[in-house]
Formats: structure tokens, sequence, C-alpha cells
């Protein structure tokens, strides 16, 4: 029998996330500390848990059937694998960055100057579409330290919050990329491995669907229910349910959390009562 050997990061923060979006899409890993392979008990998956430089290739030669890694990675190391789904986590930009103190114009200031990066083929991909010639030093590690001993002018790095950029005294100017984690596939599946991907993607949209929704509850008084019930932006049509105080009724629904509460403003407006918001663990369609 076929089975999906994915491949994850060994260890930080997008193992952890990967790892629990497995979980929550009912996938059991049987995994100890220090391991590098583990097996799911309860469906057709191997876990490989690889040092992130290394994952994008182990793709394309078919070595992992699939993979999480971050879309920085992927653009950087121009590997031939395919994009299946992009999973809203451990979401980062890659950007430019100079010295606090510097009068910085635009990208054109880095014209006959030294970058310091660990992303050499994404940024100059960049720096050839903006024109720019500037001399790049590839950096393992710690790329904020470079400006600060007069290795390079600027850097091109990963950027979350921005702290690390402020402790070693620079400021970010341009976003190059913005990334998230994403599911990628080899080009090498066969047909039952494919089927199984197919199921996996089946829970993996239901997990990401309920992420992204509330599910909420409202006394509604019967006057006013067709004007709350024109509001909401539900999966086919609202339910309304008579509450046994006549002249009631009850009116569940489920409203995507990028318009909640521009939509939980109206209702309030259009004299729905008593609201509760529930999570949704999982959205069927």
């Amino acid at each position: 029998m076929s089975k999906l050997k994915i491949a994850v990061q060994k260890s930080g923060r997008l193992n952890e996330e990967s790892i629990s979006l497995l979980k929550n899409c009912g996938i059991h890993i049987d995994n100890g500390k220090d391991q590098l392979k583990a097996s799911a008990s309860n469906f057709p998956l191997e876990v490989l848990y690889l040092r992130n430089g290394d994952i994008p290739q182990y793709v394309e030669d078919g070595v992992a059937d699939l993979a999480i890694v971050g879309e920085n990675l992927l653009v950087e190391s121009q590997n031939d694998i395919e994009v299946v789904r992009k999973l809203g986590f451990s979401k980062c930009k890659l950007s430019l960055a100079v010295p606090k103190e510097v009068d910085y114009q635009g990208v054109q200031f880095f014209e006959g100057k030294k970058i310091a990066t660990s992303y050499p083929n994404t940024l100059t991909q960049y720096l050839k579409k903006n024109k720019v010639n500037a001399e790049i030093h590839l950096i393992k590690g710690s790329v904020e330290i470079a400006p600060n001993i007069g290795l390079a002018e600027g850097i091109c790095d990963l950027v979350s919050s921005g702290s690390t950029l402020f402790k070693n005294g620079l400021k970010e100017t341009d976003t190059i990329l913005t990334s998230e984690a994403c599911l990628v596939k080899s080009k090498k599946l066969n047909a039952e491995q494919n089927a199984l991907l197919d199921t996996l993607l089946f829970r993996l949209d239901a997990v990401q669907k309920g992420k992204k929704s509330k599910y909420v509850l409202m006394n509604v008084p019967n006057h006013k229910l067709e004007q709350v019930v024109s509001i909401l932006p539900g999966m086919r049509s609202p339910t309304v349910l008579p509450l046994a105080e006549e002249g009631w009724s009850s009116v569940h629904s489920v409203i995507e959390e990028g318009k909640f509460w521009e939509v939980i403003d109206q209702l309030k407006a259009a004299g729905a009562e008593g609201l509760l918001i529930v999570p949704i663990e999982k959205m069927v369609l």
C-alpha cells in the first residue's frame, strides 16, 4: 500500500506549527525525542524531520513526497516543485535594512555598495529588477551584525516583528517578498499517492476554513428577523429557531473572521441581542 512521506523542519516554530496542523487534521504521529523519522498511527503518512535548507531538494528528488516550508525558501532555492496550499502561518517578510542614521531615499542607495544576506538568489533578482549594481556578501547566521562591523552598508534578511533589527541599530527599508508556510509536493507522486494527497487536502481545507470562521448565535425579535438575516453572510442561509418566549427567535450563522466585527456591529444595530461567538474547529462544506 502506498504512503506519503512529508518533510518538516527538524526544530523551531515552523516544526511546531506543522505538526500541530497535521494533528488538527486527525493524524496521530508516533514520534519520540530526537527521532528523524516517524510514522502516523492512523493515516498512511511518514514524517521526515530535516534541516530546513535541505527540504526543497529532497522534494524535487522525490525522497520526500510533500513538505511544509516557507515561501522565502522556495523562492531562494529555485527547485522544481509545486505549491499545493498556502497555510497561513509562519508569516514574515524578506526585507532590506540599513543603519538607523542613514538617510535612505530608495533602493538606488545600494548602487556600488555591499549587502549582506543569506538569500543571494532572491536579492540578486530584486536588484536586477531595479537595475541596481551592488556587491552581495553571503552570510550564514547573524546577518544583522554586518553593518556594525563594516562588512556591508546594509542587509537583506527575514523580518517578522522587527525587534532584531531595532536591537542592532537597523531600520527596515524595502520589502522584497512576503512569505508564509506552504504545502509543496514532488512531481513524482503516483496515482495512489495523489489520491492520499486529496484526502489530506480535504482535511486540511476543513481545518483552515474553521480557523477563518466563527459560529454566531443571537436572539432576535421576530419583527426584526428579515433585517438581521439580510446582514448575515452565511454558507447558505442562517438557521432560525423559535425561542420559548413568544415573539423571539434564535438565529445561528457563520461569519468569516475578516468581516467579523463589521458584521457584529451591523447585527447589534439591527436589533440582535445576546450574541454568542463560538470558535469553529473544522468546517466541511
